[in-house]
């Protein structure tokens, strides 16, 4: 799109078409790259277990959802050997949710496909800028402190 073909369109309508966009390739190449069965709220919740993993309770409050749903990815992600159970290490019933060396390969090349896929975006976007505009939009709207979890709202 040109700048003339931009007037006149709201910006979140932009944003949203950008979104869908970037997600719908990305999804499409790690599909590609050997990850067919994992979806985007899959990648999220590895993102949200990180290194040190997390409860479901935490797990859920981390992506938005339920303690319910956060449950049922968690089931779904150990059937297909992406997370495991373990003892939490302060003891109890609760268990600690981490990442296999599955999940870790998936993130090493979903990595590399988002950074293909901002390469493609060419030299005349600014990528630094945007980072920083829509870094501006988000603590605007949501102020300081923990970026809040992602999630549709439509």
């Amino acid at each position: 799109m040109t700048r003339d073909e931009n007037e006149g369109v709201e910006l979140l309508f932009l944003l949203g078409l950008g979104f869908q966009m970037l997600l719908g390739e990305f999804t499409r190449r790690v599909a590609e790259a050997g990850y067919p069965d994992l979806r985007p709220v899959h990648g999220m919740a590895f993102q949200a277990l990180g290194g040190s993993g997390a409860t479901a309770t935490e797990l859920a409050e981390r992506l938005g959802v339920t303690k319910q749903a956060a449950g049922q990815i968690v089931d779904d992600l150990e059937k297909r050997g992406y997370v495991r159970r373990e003892p939490h290490p302060e003891g109890g019933r609760r268990k600690l949710v981490v990442l296999t060396q599955a999940a870790r390969d998936h993130l090493a090349v979903a990595g590399r496909i988002l950074h293909e896929l901002e390469a493609e975006l060419g030299p005349e976007t600014d990528l630094t800028a945007l980072r920083r505009g829509l870094g501006r939009v988000v603590r605007t709207f949501h102020g300081e402190g923990p970026l809040p979890p992602l999630r549709p709202v439509w």
